[in-house]
């Protein structure tokens, strides 16, 4: 068995491998809290053999981890990992998926802009070429806009005041978890880093939106929040989004609420319902919505749109996507409205003056 030691605990990684989650995705016990809170500071600290580190990530990845043991991760990372750096607005914390997208345009820096001219502030945080995937994400759009990225964690609350919109680094506010990029790599699968890093929060919102592949899984991100005891989220929306990335999907898109109570909500008083986005004026299929270079393209859309000069179906997906986030944090009544105000933004010019002050900023 492996030693222990005073600094952690009982169970180091390859205890845990052998007595509780490596014995196959049907038979691995799931861990208690504390035993997945001392595995994370163990990664987080470099401890663990590189061997070791790998096999139970895949271990976890076969099983799939638990909201309780998704929580403490969370917590974890926020303990001993991520900077906050609070701003005096409580914006819409969007936690993209980090590792990009490699096919469709990015709609949330547009959206996003397009949400805060409308009077509701946002966040958005990612790294550069997150694995597995290290595709383009926020940064990339945002680079290609001439806006700066690089920010330590004060500058980027102090963008969110300024503009009403703010890029928080990955490798400024949580540089734990860059620091495991390399081994990530080396993985070439996908492991439960991708899943907390989304949960950083750095702005400390009290709202937060997220996307999804399944409707289960964005349950189970809500209770993920809800075991999370240093989670500040009180408010959750997640829908599906493609590639996986906040940016919803054409057609008809689930979408998870929380909390909602009502006898439209279940027991944990999550909510799920279905829109038709061209009922929402997006008619457009997702291959209607992919580009040849992401990063460029996407910020050529973004100008485009903010400034008036495009009204096709991209502008649709932007003016979209900003009521989700308008709608998150309860600016509007319902879509419908959200959808009222992001438009009425992007045509009295609020929009472009919004882009302008990001990249002056």
């Amino acid at each position: 068995m492996a030693q222990t030691t005073p600094e952690y605990g009982d169970w180091p990684l390859r205890r845990l491998m052998t007595e509780v989650v490596g014995s196959g995705h049907k038979s691995a016990d799931d861990m208690t809290r504390e035993q997945a809170r001392e595995a994370f500071q163990r990664i987080l600290a470099g401890e663990p053999d590189h061997t070791t580190l790998g096999a139970f990530w895949l271990a976890n990845r076969w099983k799939r981890n638990t909201p309780e043991e998704l929580g403490a991760y969370v917590d974890v990372m926020a303990e001993e990992s991520v900077v906050t750096a609070e701003p005096d607005a409580d914006p819409v914390d969007c936690g993209a998926n980090y590792d990009g997208k490699g096919r469709s345009a990015i709609f949330g820096v547009g959206a996003g802009l397009v949400a805060a001219a409308a009077g509701t502030p946002v966040v958005v945080h990612s790294g550069d070429r997150v694995p597995t995937q290290k595709q383009d994400a926020y940064k990339h759009v945002l680079d290609e806009l001439g806006v700066r990225t690089d920010l330590e964690p004060k500058d980027s609350a102090e963008m969110v005041d300024d503009v009403g919109f703010g890029f928080y680094y990955q490798p400024r506010f949580n540089p734990g978890i860059e620091e495991l990029s390399e081994r990530r790599e080396m993985m070439g699968v996908r492991t439960f880093v991708n899943t907390v890093e989304t949960l950083a929060n750095p702005a400390n919102a009290s709202v937060h939106l997220g996307s999804f592949y399944h409707l289960p899984f964005a349950k189970k991100m809500v209770r993920t929040l809800g075991n999370a005891e240093t989670s500040t989220v009180s408010r959750a929306l997640f829908f599906q989004g493609m590639e996986g990335y906040d940016d919803v999907r054409p057609g008809e898109t689930v979408v998870a609420e929380w909390p909602v109570e009502g006898d439209e909500s279940d027991d944990e008083n999550i909510a799920d319902f279905e829109i038709r986005t061209a009922d929402y004026g997006m008619d457009v299929t997702s291959e209607d919505l992919e580009v040849q270079n992401v990063a460029g393209d996407s910020a050529d859309i973004t100008e485009a749109v903010l400034t008036g000069e495009r009204t096709d179906g991209f502008a649709d997906a932007v003016a979209l996507n900003a009521a989700l986030r308008i709608y998150a944090r309860e600016d509007a009544d319902s879509i419908e409205d959200g959808l009222e105000q992001a438009r009425g933004a992007i045509e009295d010019g609020s929009a472009a003056e919004a882009l302008e002050a990001l990249q002056e900023f």
